[in-house]
């Protein structure tokens, strides 16, 4: 078969090698001619995949190594009988590292504690229970919002927007893009939601882009606390006075660790193998990654939890990388952005890390170990 893959997709020529000869290119290079003689397209979020791409094609199966599908016109594959799969999940624990680690920094410059403080989770899918799991970890009250939960569960746990909003000193956004029908989240997030929210609190997307409708957001974002951004709405030319809002601001790379990738290129290709009835070759090894343990000694720290999430994750250097951005020239901006994400360093999810706090921190040490860190603690 003939495979045409985007070239980010982590190890996708190594992955795929046993289904056929696998074509990588850059997402914006994915053409219907590039496709006129492929069995498989392999794709990320960046690459609207349509009629206007595929008709024609002898495709057969796409799949996306993203969490979301909205840059996917699902209804077309399937009147075309061309199948479908993406990876729900798969970089799920890098975005909810990357939340704990922007409320880090938000309570930090706020002078407020994490423990204690209320957060709001707009949407519990995958990303939001596990970043309600480490914000409970941080010792956080989480607040619950999602609507589709709430008619499927009936359960209390889910209270409505404007209880989350009025109660919440920073809000995270965690739904899926959607467009009309009911429970629309295009434009979520622009003068009315933030009315509602507390004076002074602070916001974190890292959903889509578009979930904030950005021209009114800067109206009335003198309102809000801190606001940490890594989505923008017209990704991959995205308007640089939006990113000037925000406090903590990135490419989109919240789901970009190894592990998430590694774990995107695993889901994609036995969703491929079991659709052609192929034995899986390929296995991602992510007890590898595991070997590469790296040791921190935080037993002089006076906030183990705070300088166990930094050194991890240091997530204002990819901010200051982004912010490089001002002194680009308005045509090279695309071009920048999206060099951002294809250089992206590569970053180690949390269970990488080796922690040695001393004894008398046994607290901050039981905190850490719920946040997926090892821990060693000694005198």
């Amino acid at each position: 078969m003939k495979i045409i893959a985007d070239k980010q997709i982590y190890k996708v020529e190594e992955a795929f090698a046993d289904m056929g000869a696998v074509t990588a290119v850059s997402g914006g290079m994915i053409s219907r001619e590039l496709l006129s003689d492929a069995d498989i397209l392999l794709v990320r979020s960046v690459t609207q995949v349509n009629a206007a791409l595929l008709e024609g094609t002898p495709v057969k199966f796409v799949a996306s190594a993203s969490i979301g599908v909205d840059h996917v016109d699902v209804g077309f594959l399937r009147e075309n009988s061309i199948g479908f799969a993406h990876a729900p999940g798969s970089s799920a624990d890098s975005v909810a590292e990357y939340v704990a680690a922007a409320l880090v920094e938000i309570c930090a410059k706020s002078g407020r504690a994490l423990k204690g403080t209320t957060l709001g989770i707009v949407g519990v899918g995958n990303v939001g229970g596990r970043v309600c799991a480490l914000a409970g970890a941080l010792g956080m009250e989480c607040v619950l919002n999602d609507p589709p939960k709430k008619a499927m569960t009936r359960s209390e746990v889910y209270r409505p927007l404007e209880e989350v909003l009025e109660r919440s000193d920073i809000v995270s956004l965690h739904v899926p893009l959607i467009e009309s029908g009911d429970g629309p989240t295009y434009h979520l997030v622009g003068g009315d939601f933030v009315s509602r929210m507390k004076q002074g609190a602070a916001l974190i997307n890292t959903s889509r882009g578009r979930v904030i409708d950005e021209e009114n957001f800067k109206t009335v974002r003198s309102r809000l606390g801190m606001v940490a951004l890594d989505v923008f709405e017209k990704e991959p030319a995205i308007n640089v006075e939006t990113l000037k809002l925000a406090d903590i601001a990135t490419p989109h790379i919240a789901g970009y660790s190894l592990d998430g990738k590694l774990r995107g290129t695993d889901m994609i290709y036995y969703s491929a193998a079991a659709f052609f009835f192929k034995e899986a070759q390929w296995r991602a090894d992510l007890s590898e990654l595991r070997l590469q343990k790296r040791d921190i000694d935080l037993r002089k720290s006076d906030d183990p939890i705070r300088d166990g999430i930094r050194s991890a994750y240091p997530i204002m250097t990819d901010d200051e990388q982004f912010r490089r951005i001002y002194s680009v020239p308005q045509d090279e901006l695309v071009k920048f952005f999206e060099g951002l994400r294809a250089n992206y360093p590569k970053r180690l999810e949390f269970p990488h890390f080796k922690l040695t706090i001393s004894e008398s921190r046994q607290a901050a040490a039981e905190a850490l170990k719920e946040l997926r860190f090892e821990v060693e603690v000694t005198p």
